[in-house]
Order: structure tokens, then C-alpha cells, then sequence
């Protein structure tokens, strides 16, 4: 039985790879598509930010279909929209035609950034799921190196390369579609419509080891209490300060500079001296380093737990941001920029990467699981976007050093909203979660 476990995680974790393909191809094409559509800063900076504001409605979007019509459905949408997107985007003869494409998959990240870790969230023993969730986070990181490898291997084709790269992503994305066909609907879900016979099935061939009539009790209880105004109910007590963490949970993993790294790491090679091979080529060794750091980090979480995990990180990281920013500020040539952003990458993959989006998945009570992880993603993609959108002109104005010393501030910040506002959650049902968290919230009430 474990491993239809396993092949439902990786399919949903499908969605996480194309997630990190489709995020990271457009840093290896920023200077070919700058020329091809005659690009100042601030339209090279929409050109990357678009898929992100696509993000943002997606993740926004998606939670409402994700609870009428299930998780595993709507993830056959996003598929859809990562072909789609993947096709267009490489066959773009203008600029608006390029944004539309690049707002067509950023609805399939959006989306897929909610429905895939939540999907596997919901199907998993709580002893595994961690790591299972967090497979999510691999398959992104697998996107990534795969994006990066990619561009490397076809920047020599010529003025057209990039189209190719876009093109790339319409393999992974044809056969994430194809695989949902033999994944099974999750059991909270079915419960929620009430399929309960349905819902049994699953808990029984997915955990073995536990009571299916006590889990399926369980997650019905939980569900009791559901009102028509839902939508309503996450913007009022006891749910409001719990939506309000996840929200800022979300903001301070974008202001770490990740995605930016991501997005423009060849262009800062660039501007550190590096020709443009060899820029492309430090952005496959961070893609590796992303990697190798990631499955470190998944071997840690269900061990180690995620809140001390995520204090570690924001310690660590803000230490190797400054030295990034100290090394673009002096204009220190070398290997010195190079060791020290993938010091910060060893940090984040093994801390915040697969941190992020388990703690969204598993920290809201199951009745508005949905909503409320899209309102934790929406903060994800939201600042993801912004900071995409603004790197450029602040680089441009600033200095690209004085912009990594701004990242540093914000994560060191995110230690003590860390430290005060979470809670472990690491080997608790969704269930149990659900009955601390609201039992913090009611003492936090009383307080005030």
C-alpha cells in the first residue's frame, strides 16, 4: 500500500516540478527576449513579474473550485495551463504575447503551489508527512536545476534558444497531466461532500497501520461545525490571527531573495564580472546545491521539526545574504560571491524550502484548509512578484549589493515573528493540529 502512497505524492509533486521549471527558465532567456522585443529595465522586469502576478491569481483563485470540485481535479487544470503556456510562451512573436503566456502559467504555478502540497497533506500518515509534503518541495528544486541544465544545454542554438527552453517544459507538464489519471481524490474532500464510503477506502489503502473508522471520525468532527458563510468566517475569530501568520509565513520566504536569485542569477554573475557561459554555469551549481541541500533538509523535517527549522534558517541566511551584499558592494572578484550565495541556498533549502509549504498545508483546520492556504500562497506569489518586478530598477538605482543587504534585514526580522507566532506541528494529525492551533487562538483571546 505504500507505494500507491508514494506514486500519488510524486504525481501531485509533478505539479511542484513544473512549478520550478516554469519559474526558473526565464533566467536563462532574460537577455535574448530583452533584445528580441526591445526591452527597457522596467519591461524586462514585467516580463519576469507577469507569470508571478498569474501566480497570484491562481493561488487566490483556486481555493474555492479546489473545495467544490476537488484537489485532484483542479490539478488537472493546472496541467493543462503549463502546456498551454509552455507552447505559447516559445512560439511568442510580441511582447503582449509573451506577458499573455507568462500570466497563462503563472496561474498553473499559483495554483499548483496550493493544490499539490495540500493534495499530498491530506493523503499522508502524519508520521510521513513531512517528508511526503515536502517531496513537493523537491520536485520544485528538481524543476529548477532542470530549468537551469536546460538552459545551459541549448544557449547554443542560436538568436532563437530561448523559445526552445520555454518549449522544454511542455514534455514534464504533458506527463504530469496524463499520470493524475491514476491518483485517487483526497479523503478529506470526500468527506467534505460527503462521499464517506469513498473517503474510508482511501484512509484504509493509504495508512494501513491506523483505524480508518477513528480517522474517518476524526476529520468528520472536524468538518461539523461548517457554515454557509465560510468564505466570511476566515476574516473573523478565531480564524483571522491564523490567517494573518500564514500570510506573513509567506511574505518573509519571498523577502529572503530567493526567487530573485532564481529568476535574475545569471544577470548577477554578469554584473560580477562572470561571461555569460560561465554565468549560466554557476547557476546549474546553485541549481545542484538547491538540490542535494533540499533532500538534507526533507531527512530533518519530521526529526527535527519545522519551527526550529525555520529559526535556524533565519539566522543563517541573513548572515549569508550580507556577505553576498558585501562582496556586489566591494566588487570582490572570485569565488567569493559564488561560495557565499550557495551558503545561502544551504541554509534555505534546508530550512525554509521545505518548510514553506508543508506549514501552509498542514496549519489551518481542515473546514478552510483551501481558502486559507491560498490566502497563505497568494502572500507567497504577491511579494514574489513585487520583488521580481522591482529588482531591476532598485539594482539599476541602488546597487544589486544594496538590495541583497535588504533581504538580509527582512530575514533576520523573520526570526522573532517566528520564534512568537508558530507553533511545532511535527508528528500530529491534521486533526490534532486543528485542536492546538485553536486552542492557542482561544488563549490568545482570553489574553486580550
Amino acid at each position: 500500500m505504500k507505494a500507491k502512497l508514494f506514486l500519488f505524492a510524486f504525481t501531485a509533486a509533478l505539479g511542484g516540478l513544473l512549478f520550478g521549471f516554469d519559474t526558473a527558465v526565464i533566467s536563462g532567456t532574460t537577455e535574448m527576449i530583452q533584445r528580441r522585443f526591445s526591452m527597457d529595465e522596467a519591461m524586462l522586469g514585467w516580463a519576469v513579474s507577469s507569470a508571478l502576478v498569474g501566480c497570484v491569481i491562481g493561488a487566490i483563485g483556486i481555493g474555492h473550485p479546489g473545495d467544490v470540485f476537488g484537489r485532484r481535479k483542479m490539478l488537472f487544470v493546472t496541467a493543462a495551463l503549463f502546456f498551454i503556456s509552455a507552447v505559447w510562451t516559445g512560439a511568442a512573436n510580441s511582447y503582449t504575447g509573451f506577458i499573455l503566456a507568462r500570466l497563462i502559467g503563472g496561474i498553473g504555478v499559483g495554483g499548483a503551489s496550493v493544490m499539490a502540497p495540500m493534495y499530498i497533506s491530506e493523503i499522508s500518515p502524519p508520521r510521513m508527512r513531512g517528508r511526503l509534503v515536502s517531496t513537493a518541495q523537491l520536485a520544485i528544486v528538481v524543476g529548477i536545476v532542470a530549468a537551469f541544465f536546460s538552459n545551459y544545454l541549448l544557449v547554443n542554438l542560436g538568436e532563437d534558444s530561448w523559445r526552445y527552453m520555454f518549449w522544454a517544459e511542455c514534455v514534464p507538464a504533458a506527463a504530469f497531466f496524463f499520470m493524475l489519471f491514476f491518483v485517487c481524490p483526497s479523503p478529506r474532500w470526500l468527506v467534505k461532500v460527503g462521499r464517506t464510503e469513498e473517503a474510508l477506502e482511501v484512509i484504509r489503502m493509504m495508512d494501513p497501520e491506523e483505524d480508518p473508522e477513528r480517522v474517518l471520525g476524526d476529520i468528520t468532527r472536524s468538518l461539523a461545525h461548517e457554515g454557509q458563510a465560510l468564505g466570511f468566517a476566515l476574516f473573523r475569530p478565531p480564524y483571522l490571527r491564523l490567517v494573518l501568520i500564514g500570510i506573513f509565513v509567506g511574505m518573509f520566504n519571498q523577502l529572503t531573495g530567493i526567487n530573485v536569485i532564481m529568476y535574475y542569477a545569471p544577470a548577477i554573475f554578469r554584473s560580477a564580472g562572470f561571461a555569460e557561459q560561465s554565468a549560466l554555469l554557476q547557476t546549474v551549481a546553485i541549481g545542484g546545491t538547491n538540490l542535494l541541500f533540499t533532500l538534507v533538509g526533507m531527512a530533518l523535517i519530521d526529526k527535527v521539526g519545522r519551527k526550529t527549522l525555520l529559526l535556524v534558517g533565519a539566522l543563517g541566511m541573513p548572515a549569508c545574504l550580507g556577505l553576498v551584499a558585501v562582496g556586489l558592494i566591494q566588487e570582490i572578484q572570485g569565488a567569493f560571491l559564488l561560495v557565499s550565495m550557495l551558503g545561502f541556498i544551504v541554509f534555505f533549502c534546508t530550512t525554509q524550502g521545505v518548510v514553506i509549504w508543508v506549514i501552509l498545508s498542514e496549519m489551518f483546520p481542515n473546514r478552510i484548509r483551501a481558502r486559507a492556504t491560498a490566502l497563505g500562497s497568494f502572500s507567497v506569489w504577491a511579494v514574489n512578484a513585487i520583488t521580481a518586478f522591482l529588482f531591476p530598477i532598485l539594482a539599476k538605482e541602488l546597487g544589486t549589493g544594496s538590495v541583497f543587504a535588504i533581504y538580509a534585514a527582512a530575514t533576520l526580522a523573520s526570526f522573532f515573528f517566528f520564534w512568537k507566532y508558530l507553533i511545532e506541528t511535527k508528528g500530529r494529525t491534521l486533526e490534532e493540529i486543528e485542536g492546538l492551533v485553536l486552542k492557542e487562538l482561544a488563549h490568545d483571546r482570553n489574553k486580550d
